[in-house]
């Protein structure tokens, strides 16, 4: 169940990353709760990852899906560059995050 925990902590990072610039385009009250929302989930559900997993490998896998979800996001949401390159290394930090599970 600790994986799943974590898959919903960078799931809710990934929406709290999202609102970070959707606050900052809009400055509504409505981003700003979604903001708060988001990244206050995301804190619970890594809390609740983090009793049966070790606390380095959480935190990378965490940080590995925040980040590159954010990424992609910011690609198909926000017409941030497509470039191949950037997709290559998006695919290297999934690919971490797959090893770390296959490791711990």
């Amino acid at each position: 169940m600790s994986w799943v925990y974590l898959v919903l902590a960078g799931i809710f990072e990934m929406i709290g990353v999202t609102m970070i610039n959707s606050f900052h385009k809009n400055r509504n009250w409505q981003s700003f709760c979604m903001l708060l929302a988001g990244f206050g989930a995301s804190f619970i559900f890594l809390s609740l990852a983090m009793k049966e997993l070790p606390m380095g490998t959480a935190y990378a896998i965490w940080t590995g899906i925040g980040a590159s979800g954010g990424a992609i996001l910011g690609m198909v949401l926000y017409g941030e560059p497509k470039d191949w390159k950037r997709v290559v290394f998006i695919l290297m930090v999934l690919g971490s995050a797959v090893g770390l599970k296959l490791t711990s």
